[in-house]
């Protein structure tokens, strides 16, 4: 379990692997849009996807975890979607509706965050299956980049890239729904009845919302 005392730390080795996927991200999306180096954003995006993994791991191993880890983390996923979206957008790998509806999806989730604060609550408990619907597209991406080829891996990718692009825009948009309950509920309980800090027990994954954020509503979304 976090220790409540040292939630606000930041020098740990969790946060700068985060900090270290941040600053991919530029590199990411020049890649993508200026020489189109597929195959190096690819890697970018593979560094990326490996460090989001060992963070939490040794968010858990180590017992280093932090309130600006618990933001820091999703918020660097949200980036590498957007920037992948809006690249691919542009080079018509992905039509701008997807761009449009994925990108608003997130808008409306970070308007509700200034309400919540206001009521004492702190950002959405990340959950299982918001992190199923990040992967899925994060998966997707390089696939659909790979399959802009002629060749047989391309072949082989671009089925592949599309399968995981439908479940992750589907699961996407889904737990947006499911947050956007929690968000409701979270207005109809009263302010003086606001639940006190919870962690996994709310929906959310150890390491990402566990003594960080206060829960809105009865349950977090599963």
């Amino acid at each position: 379990m976090a220790d409540p005392s040292s939630a606000d730390r930041v020098l740990t080795v969790p946060n700068a692997l985060s900090v270290l996927r941040l600053l991919g991200v530029p590199l990411f999306l020049w890649l993508l849009l200026g020489p189109r180096a597929d195959g190096w954003a690819v890697l970018v995006l593979a560094v990326g996807g490996l460090t989001d993994w060992l963070d939490g791991k040794l968010a858990r191993l180590l017992n280093q975890y932090s309130r600006l880890g618990a933001l820091l983390d999703p918020a660097v996923d949200r980036l590498y979607i957007l920037a992948a979206l809006v690249a691919l957008g542009v080079r018509d790998v992905v039509p701008w509706w997807a761009v449009i509806v994925l990108v608003a999806r997130d808008l409306v989730l970070g308007a509700c965050l200034p309400i919540l604060r206001r009521r004492g609550y702190g950002p959405f408990v990340v959950t299982y299956l918001g992190k199923a619907a990040t992967f899925q597209l994060l998966y997707a991406f390089p696939l659909l980049l790979l399959g802009q080829g002629h060749n047989w891996f391309a072949d082989l990718a671009r089925p592949f890239g599309h399968a995981f692009a439908g479940w992750g825009v589907a699961l996407y948009l889904w737990t947006g729904l499911l947050y956007l309950a929690q968000f409701v509920a979270a207005m109809r309980t009263p302010v003086q009845d606001a639940p006190g800090e919870v962690g996994a027990d709310a929906g959310g994954e150890v390491g990402e919302g566990a003594g960080t954020v206060r829960n809105p509503g009865p349950a977090g979304p599963a």
